[in-house]
């Protein structure tokens, strides 16, 4: 028995995307892992299911690469939204997710391409909520990389948009070794449900730009909840206004930190091909 899928992304940032709502959907871990293979599968950094919400349009479920269910993906909402929108045009999309409930619409469409805002709510600031293994100021964490003496990266920001990330403020990100950083603080003691690592860097109050590890998937080529992440983190340091492009590997995202403490991410989506699992 096969199922269909959509091959899509946003701004690289790669999934596999079945429709659900009328079908039963439960892959194992294994079988997301050979998936996730490129070099023998089709290869994507989420596996995205769009199953029947009792409250909304549809609740999103996410598959990192590697097998394990994580709470959100911004890049994928987006991707969601585009799909949902050829049944309802133009319509205010209600996605909810294991990270929260979120609201997205659709401000252009194509054929194969389009452009998806989507209401990612308000970020989580408080240790409890990242969540931290010790309680601790997240506009400046007690962490760093290196010696003692002579930290390579130091004193990040971490922030909630429903899944944990932390920001590391650097003078040139296309100096750092993400691979190899990220998978260190992935994995670190303080996060016990491990993070998403950005580093940041500040190009004028308008523009950052962001490189990303990704937990459970790795170096990715943009992260839509990391852009807001680092927005956010950089707004709280008093780096940048409350809106700026957050430009990534795959390209840019304009990220917006309301008054009403929402975050509004604005970005591209493509239709790669079409497929059976």
């Amino acid at each position: 028995m096969t199922t269909p899928f959509l091959k899509m992304n946003g701004l690289g940032n790669d999934f596999i995307v079945v429709d659900a709502r009328n079908q039963r959907f439960q892959p194992a871990a294994e079988q997301i892992r050979a998936w996730g293979n490129r070099a023998s599968g089709v290869g994507f950094d989420q596996l995205i299911a769009i199953e029947a919400s009792p409250e909304g349009d549809a609740f999103m479920r996410v598959w990192n690469s590697d097998g394990g269910t994580v709470e959100t993906c911004g890049n994928a909402l987006r991707c969601v939204a585009w799909y949902l929108d050829q049944d309802q045009p133009d319509a205010e999309l209600k996605i909810d997710t294991l990270g929260g409930k979120t609201t997205a619409r659709v401000l252009e469409r194509d054929t194969k391409t389009g452009i998806a805002s989507v209401d990612m709510g308000k970020p989580r600031l408080d240790w409890t909520q990242i969540p931290l293994s010790e309680e601790m100021n997240t506009e400046r964490l007690e962490l760093q990389v290196g010696p003692i003496d002579a930290p390579l990266y130091h004193t990040p920001c971490a922030v909630s948009m429903g899944n944990p990330h932390v920001v590391f403020f650097v003078d040139d990100v296309s100096t750092v070794d993400v691979e190899r950083t990220g998978s260190l603080i992935e994995n670190h003691p303080l996060f016990p449900e491990g993070v998403n690592v950005e580093f940041a860097q500040v190009i004028d109050r308008n523009t950052i730009r962001m490189r990303v590890w990704e937990r459970g998937a790795g170096i990715t080529k943009a992260c839509g909840t990391g852009a807001c992440a680092t927005l956010v983190a950089c707004a709280r340091r008093g780096l940048t206004d409350r809106h700026a492009n957050v430009i990534m590997d795959g390209g840019p995202l304009h990220i917006l930190w309301r008054a009403d403490d929402h975050v509004i991410m604005t970005g591209p989506v493509e239709v790669e091909f079409e497929g059976a699992l």
